[in-house]
């Protein structure tokens, strides 16, 4: 077993035992619960995406993908909550990898990292995702990841779409040779002020693909802007078709 294997389990294997005695664990006012799950609870959840970023590559994902989003469906149906949560991002990571699969160059990916905070935004204040917050919130519990808080029956939560670009724009950022350690820290840093700015605003949320998208965007702007500029001089200087942006799969 790899040494990234090893410290993927190990994480999980933290990371589920933490869920299943979290309400018995100490409790602090609301800013210690929001700094513990900013900066640790996020950060070893999606570390998880992070180690198993090489398995993007892998074939036969989509189905593997299909197969965690039954799990969690019959985990949830069982009330498994917490093996129900991990399988829930383990659907959404692999199917974002797998859809990746269809971007032909950086710059489709630029597009929707551009499109989805607006969208994401409407659905949040006044679209699909506000009506299910507020008037079915048990639907929002079963299509989302539970960060739960400790000493408490509580949890922060985030959506299916969110799990779901948080694994594309970080296999993109290895995809085509930006910076993906960055690309991460970027990613889970705004995460982690969605949930904050929510709570100092004392909103019920904010949407979170806005912050999602940045934290792509930002750490790679040079890098995205020197691609994009390249792809448009080749097409522009020579009727010659531009192929693929580099894959490393």
């Amino acid at each position: 077993m790899t040494r990234r294997a090893s410290a993927f389990l190990a994480l999980l294997a933290a990371l589920v035992a933490y869920d299943e005695v979290s309400t018995h664990l100490w409790r602090e006012g609301v800013w210690w619960d929001v700094a513990w799950i900013a900066l640790v609870l996020m950060p070893a959840t999606f570390a998880l995406v992070l180690l198993a970023l090489p398995l993007r590559r892998a074939r036969g994902i989509l189905l593997v993908g299909i197969a965690f989003a039954v799990l969690a469906a019959v985990l949830t149906v069982a009330n498994l909550d917490v093996g129900a949560n991990f399988a829930r991002l383990a659907a959404a990571t692999l199917l974002a990898w797998w859809f990746l699969g269809f971007f032909e160059t950086l710059g489709w990916v630029v597009l929707i990292a551009c499109i989805i905070p607006w969208v994401d935004a409407y659905s949040v204040w006044r679209g699909p995702t506000k009506t299910i917050t507020t008037r079915h919130p048990h639907v929002f519990e079963v299509l989302s990841f539970a960060f739960p808080v400790p000493g408490r029956h509580e949890a922060a939560n985030l959506g299916v779409p969110d799990l779901v670009f948080f694994a594309l724009f970080l296999a993109a950022a290895a995809r085509f040779r930006l910076r993906v350690l960055p690309t991460w820290l970027a990613l889970v840093a705004a995460l982690g002020g969605t949930i904050a700015c929510a709570v100092w605003f004392d909103l019920a949320g904010l949407p979170a693909l806005p912050g999602i998208s940045l934290g792509f965007l930002v750490p790679n702007a040079d890098l995205v802007w020197r691609r994009l500029r390249g792809q448009s001089r080749l097409r522009d200087g020579a009727d010659v078709p531009v192929g693929r942006a580099p894959d490393d799969r």
